[in-house]
């Protein structure tokens, strides 16, 4: 599934990386945020503890980012940013850990 998403930048989609990862506690989605037009492609990390989704089945990468797609919006400026900069210095993609103590959208 792929989102769109309207930023000052301009129109970004926002899709799943890869298939969801699941383990007893976390479960990790990467995801990838691309520009319209196509110039800019940057990828990060969720990874979301299992309790935030007792609640409800949905856990799987459509609803996660229907799930998602409105904190990115509002977040995006910081999360893009903290992303490039995760994978220019330390080589890594981004993780954003959504838990009892930064719930996010959950």
């Amino acid at each position: 599934m792929t989102t769109q998403l309207s930023t000052a930048r301009g129109v970004y989609t926002l899709s799943p990386a890869a298939p969801v990862e699941r383990d007893s506690d976390w479960l990790n989605l990467a995801l990838v945020v691309a520009s319209i037009d196509g110039i800019e492609r940057v990828g990060f990390r969720c990874r979301i503890a299992r309790r935030l989704l007792a609640m409800t089945d949905s856990s799987d990468a459509d609803t996660l980012v229907t799930r998602l797609q409105p904190w990115i919006e509002r977040e995006f400026e910081r999360t893009r940013e903290a992303a490039l900069k995760s994978i220019r210095s330390e080589r890594k993609l981004l993780e954003i850990i959504f838990n009892s103590e930064h719930r996010g959208p959950f």
